[in-house]
């Protein structure tokens, strides 16, 4: 088997058989984490670029180690130390990583589409590693995967999102990668963080935490991005702690197993309380560990794709 798709560019349109492919497979890269010498053969002689537009640690971090854990060759751009800083064009960039020879080309930049749009002028392949507030496909895969570790499996879970939905491209991914799983997915936040598409989308729409958490399996919170916002869409920080804030109190209206999660960074006492992040319940470290896992198996598939064209 192989992955249909050259590129991992999000998880609307991206074949179950694929999720559920890179799932299996980072099974045995979470093995190779948790083996005393991490170092591995697979990706001897490929070459990895981590292009990145905008700030991450968890992600950034998580492609390297993983390039490095395999023993491929990895060079990071960011657009403060590299020729974008000079008015160089993310497809003038595309052709000169195109020229160097790199064959997986790892993308963050704040602009929606833009890894379709490098996928079209590169020969490498591209991993999404989140594009504007569209998707972040890498970000849902390690957060199910995580889910199936502690559950068994997705199908029949119920999952709460909740919080800033409307810029938040870790909640598209998961909304179209659990639905497709067969989870019932719910939601919340303030109105106006809430996208009118929503309703088009198969999840439950609530107005309030209590009611979208009530005897929910997994809960995903999501950063505030204020970065992304505009002002006016809710009064105060403290206004929307005071409503939307997961504490220890409004955890009892889900079961009594739940997995609280957060694809980080955490802002504590406004998505989450502080005794909820460091409940066992709290998935939140699991989900950077599984992180290396989910991307190890994309870097592994990807180029295994090629040798497997390579030999058709």
């Amino acid at each position: 088997m192989k992955l249909k798709s050259k590129h991992i560019l999000g998880l609307r349109d991206m074949p179950v058989e694929d999720i559920n492919y890179i799932l299996d497979t980072a099974k045995t890269m979470k093995m190779v984490l948790k083996s005393p010498n991490k170092k591995t053969p697979h990706l001897q002689g490929k070459s990895i670029v981590t292009l990145f537009y905008e700030n991450s640690t968890r992600t950034r971090v998580s492609f390297e180690l993983a390039a490095k854990y395999m023993s491929a060759s990895s060079a990071n751009v960011s657009s403060s130390g590299s020729s974008v800083a000079k008015g160089e064009t993310l497809i003038d960039t595309a052709v000169t990583i195109n020229m160097m020879g790199a064959d997986i080309v790892i993308l963050r930049h704040p602009m929606a589409g833009s890894s379709h749009l490098l996928s079209k002028n590169i020969n490498a392949s591209v991993i999404n590693a989140g594009d504007g507030m569209n998707e972040h496909p890498t970000q849902a895969l390690l957060d199910m995967f995580t889910i199936i570790e502690k559950k068994g499996c997705v199908k029949g879970l119920k999952v709460a999102i909740i919080g800033d939905i409307l810029h938040s491209r870790v909640a598209r991914s998961n909304i179209w990668g659990l639905t497709r799983l067969g989870a019932e997915v719910n939601v919340a936040g303030p109105a106006t963080l809430l996208p009118k598409e929503l309703c088009k989308t198969g999840v439950k729409v609530f107005s309030t935490i209590h009611e979208a958490i009530l005897d929910v399996d997994v809960i995903i919170a999501l950063r505030i991005q204020t970065e992304r916002q505009k002002s006016g869409l809710f009064p105060t920080i403290r206004e929307y702690a005071r409503f939307f804030s997961l504490d220890e109190k409004r955890l009892k209206f889900a079961s009594n197993d739940v997995m609280i999660m957060h694809p980080g960074p955490v802002n504590r006492g406004i998505e989450l309380s502080s005794s909820v992040i460091d409940t066992n319940q709290s998935f939140i470290d699991r989900q950077v560990e599984n992180g290396v896992a989910i991307r190890m198996a994309l870097l592994y598939l990807l180029t295994r794709r090629e040798k497997n064209e390579n030999t058709n």
